[in-house]
């Protein structure tokens, strides 16, 4: 990091030799920004404490944000950029709160024209968190005159932020699938430059770790046709077990065995490849029962996890220690000097729906491990078939809908390769393309979807 205040020059200055910088706060926890806090939580981490007299007021991240096409690319909004409104052509008739999701949460109030996104509140996972968020909102409502009329909230059960949505008392409570508000949020804020799209049906692509589905599954490679009062969900991932549940975010290799699978059946274990060499045969055998069964194995569409399956079989990455690790890594081999993709299988279900299998993604991958093939060859193309089964999908869904403008939300899209190669392939296809850069494309921006559906709810309401 550069010194940008003050007092990091007097303090690399009177140091004279690098720092470590990073969040203060444990992991999974709310940053510490009181100093007895701080010192009691974080003792066993921290060689020094550079404390003050002035108190904090707000807990507040550092912004995250790189560049793309010239224009800023949001990974995460916080300091310096909140509460500064984003004015949209969409007014709320009553003050809204949208809570957010879970993971990276934030939360956005709205009120007429303005839509205030909150700084980053992090995972909403555990009791310190919520007290956090809870403080935060607190501070938001009365620094801006905001009383929520409305709340809405993420399908999901057991998301924290929902389960407080839905205790509010005497408010109207409002509902929105994730990946609608995911691909709504990229809408929301290309709104401040073309306020046509107010009007327009759109091709959603949300491609992200998880989001709750409306058949109770694990999503997360949505293709969707979407306005700001609804979706229709036209092509997805085929569905493939995640055994373990959550414990197979941690564990990539899980992942791995479940495409393969899907892929090749039983003769996964004779594959001949350094990930099947290596597998211990009895936890393979218990995951094929469990996946069998159904036991702890939700079936999912996540773009993410088939992310994690493919830098594991590729060798980047078996297992994690952060999230996104496996498809970080992954993206990191990238070299766009490789030839060549991966293909994808798309076929229509009788009701017109397209089911995306990655079967062959996983006949192609295994075939190049098989003679060799780099990391760089193994990573790029997987990362071109993405690319390039993201543009044969929205063909197909521009033929049936006559539609040509698409938004690319989701976590998975702040892959910087993957993201410049599906927005080139499209342009050149035909489609005019709408991507975050105000809001970030994870779930750090769902609440501005979130917000701008209460608000065109409320709208036809009146």
């Amino acid at each position: 990091m550069l010194p940008y205040t003050p007092v990091h020059h007097l303090l690399m200055d009177g140091v004279q030799r690098p720092l470590v910088m990073t969040s203060g706060n444990v992991s999974d926890e709310p940053i510490a920004f009181r100093n007895d806090d701080a010192l009691e939580r974080l003792h066993g981490i921290a060689d020094a404490f550079l404390v003050h007299n002035r108190e904090i007021r707000t807990r507040c991240d550092d912004s995250v944000t790189t560049v793309f096409r010239g224009r800023p690319y949001i990974l995460r909004r916080s300091r310096g950029h909140v509460p500064e409104p984003l004015i949209l052509p969409v007014a709320a008739p009553k003050h809204v709160l949208a809570v957010g999701a879970e993971l990276k949460n934030t939360f956005c109030l709205a009120r007429d024209s303005m839509y205030f996104v909150s700084h980053h509140i992090g995972d909403l996972e555990n009791a310190e968190t919520l007290a956090a968020f809870e403080d935060s909102l607190a501070h938001m409502k009365r620094l801006l005159y905001v009383e929520p009329e409305v709340v809405v909230y993420d399908l999901h059960p057991d998301y924290l932020a929902t389960k407080y949505a839905l205790s509010l008392e005497g408010v109207e409570k409002i509902g929105i699938q994730h990946h609608h508000a995911q691909v709504l949020s990229c809408v929301a804020e290309c709104l401040i430059d073309d306020e046509s799209l107010v009007e327009q049906s759109v091709i959603g692509i949300a491609f992200d770790g998880l989001g709750y589905g409306d058949d109770g599954h694990i999503w997360g490679g949505e293709v969707l046709v979407f306005d700001a009062l609804g979706y229709r969900r036209v092509a997805h991932l085929d569905e493939v077990p995640m055994p373990g549940g959550t414990k197979a975010i941690l564990e990539p290799w899980r992942m791995a065995v479940a495409h393969l699978r899907a892929a090749f059946g039983d003769s996964v274990p004779a594959l001949g490849i350094p990930f099947t060499e290596t597998l211990d045969l009895a936890e393979y055998e218990v995951l094929v029962q469990m996946m069998a069964k159904g036991v702890n194995s939700p079936p999912t569409s996540s773009m993410g996890r088939l992310f994690d399956a493919v830098s594991a079989v590729a060798g980047v990455r078996r297992t994690i220690h952060y999230e996104g690790q496996a498809a970080i890594e992954l993206e990191y081999y990238t070299d766009p000097a490789v030839e060549g993709a991966y293909p994808f299988d798309i076929t229509a279900t009788d009701d017109g729906r397209l089911i995306i299998s990655a079967a062959p993604v996983f006949g192609g991958l295994v075939d190049d491990v098989k003679r060799g093939a780099s990391a760089a060859v193994l990573s790029t193309r997987f990362h071109n078939g993405v690319a390039e089964m993201i543009v044969a999908v929205c063909e197909r869904v521009r033929d049936a809908e006559g539609l040509s403008t698409v938004a690319l939300s989701g976590g998975v899209f702040q892959n910087r390769y993957l993201l410049t190669r599906a927005v080139d392939l499209l342009e050149r296809a035909g489609f005019r393309v709408l991507v975050h850069s105000r809001v970030p494309a994870n779930d750090g921006g769902i609440a501005l979807g979130q917000a701008l559906h209460a608000a065109a709810v409320l709208q036809k309401k009146a």
